[in-house]
């Protein structure tokens, strides 16, 4: 399944600096559809290269990061039970900056 991540707030820190990527996520072994929970663990293993803890608490994302799928934020549709679709677009912002 064809994806794009994006980063920002800083959070692009986290993966080389690259804001945007265009990835391909396989399906977890025995599962249908893809949910937030399973992208989540995917982008912690392969896309994130440094201090995971800053991006992840637990199996979701730590608080103060904004998650939108496809332009809507995911706590409308269901957190990390949201379903993920070809070609969609998941961006992940920071709101909390030093200062």
């Amino acid at each position: 399944m064809q994806l794009t991540l994006e980063f920002g707030g800083g959070l692009e820190l986290l993966c080389d600096s690259e804001k945007i990527h265009k990835v391909n996520v396989d399906l977890p072994h025995g599962e249908e559809e893809l949910t937030m929970k399973h992208l989540l663990s995917w982008v912690r293993t392969n896309v994130i290269k440094e201090r995971p803890e800053m991006f992840i608490k637990g199996d979701t994302v730590r608080p103060g990061v904004l998650v939108l799928v496809n332009d809507c934020d995911w706590e409308l549709s269901g957190q990390l039970e949201t379903t993920i679709e070809d070609k969609d677009v998941i961006v992940f912002i920071s709101t909390l900056h030093g200062g």
